[in-house]
């Protein structure tokens, strides 16, 4: 840390300022001999640099492994109830989504340095299982995104409890660490459903979408203000809440690891950034905000 690199710093330069003061007061005469006599040399002492930190976090990767769900899937993003792997924000061949890989790799590496083993509807449970293919291809960084499967259950009752959502994140990394030890690993926070619900529930047609059993847990009546909806969406945020705390806390104590810090959970996507045939997925647009955000977290200093 920042701080404690001050501390040792200051301690040596404290040590070698009071060593070159006693070198100083050995070579002047001392008190009632006489005749001073010539001092000899100053002694030149060099203080031992300190050496920098080498950081095991390298945002230039050579290949790219992408875990998780529809997102990662880009489903809903090109056609209705299917997945559009070209548009992934993570791994996707489509320059108008500018893919996390492709930015990284270039679009002549892409095909055969990035591989999206992520599946439409997984919850954290199947991730253990895709962290090992992953780990199997040896990729420099695997992309996470997970979690809105878990809250996405047609009542609050039936999402993930917040203890399973640990014991399987932690399992998934110590999967990847098993093969691929040396693998950088960003994780992308779960997006923010009440602010998905706030943004599309006064539209008409975004309703009928939802009616059609879109993540019933936060929009089913999406009209229903009442005390007892309101509990049923806030019981929802503070499970998304506490998934990204558990992603957060694990991540940390990974030095290869990277947690994005909230930037999804805090992105607002509306309007052309969803999907228009459920307004729920990121549409290509939402997609190539989900790269911005990843790129601009892997590669920060």
């Amino acid at each position: 840390m920042p701080y404690g690199r001050h501390r040792i710093r200051t301690a040596v330069v404290g040590a070698v300022l009071a060593v070159a003061a006693l070198a100083g007061c050995a070579g002047s005469p001392g008190p009632g001999t006489g005749a001073a006599s010539s001092p000899g040399p100053a002694a030149t002492l060099t203080p031992t640099p300190t050496p920098t930190p080498v950081s095991p976090w390298d945002g230039t990767p050579a290949s790219v492994a992408a875990v998780g769900d529809s997102i990662t899937r880009a489903f809903d993003a090109c056609s209705l109830l299917a997945d559009c792997p070209e548009a992934s924000w993570a791994t996707g061949t489509d320059p108008a989504v500018n893919s996390l890989a492709l930015r990284l790799l270039g679009p002549g590496r892409v095909a055969g340095n990035s591989w999206n083993l992520a599946r439409s509807g997984a919850r954290v449970a199947a991730l253990p299982e895709q962290m090992g293919r992953a780990a199997a291809r040896r990729p420099e960084l695997v992309t996470v995104m997970i979690g809105a499967n878990d809250a996405c259950r047609p009542t609050p009752a039936g999402m993930t409890p917040v203890a399973e959502f640990r014991r399987s994140f932690e399992a998934s990394l110590a999967r990847l660490r098993k093969d691929a030890p040396k693998a950088r690993v960003y994780v992308a926070s779960v997006p923010d459903l009440r602010r998905l619900w706030d943004t599309g529930r006064t539209s008409p047609l975004v309703r009928r979408v939802w009616e059609l059993g879109v993540c019933g847990a936060m929009l089913a009546d999406p009209e229903d203000l009442g005390a007892a909806a309101e509990r049923r969406r806030t019981a929802v945020r503070d499970r998304v809440v506490a998934y990204n705390e558990v992603m957060a806390e694990v991540c940390a104590r990974d030095e290869r690891c990277r947690y994005d810090g909230g930037a999804v959970f805090g992105f607002r996507f509306d309007g052309a950034l969803l999907s228009t045939w459920d307004w729920f997925h990121p549409s290509r647009e939402g997609q190539a905000r989900l790269a911005e955000l990843a790129y601009r977290r892997i590669t920060e200093k």
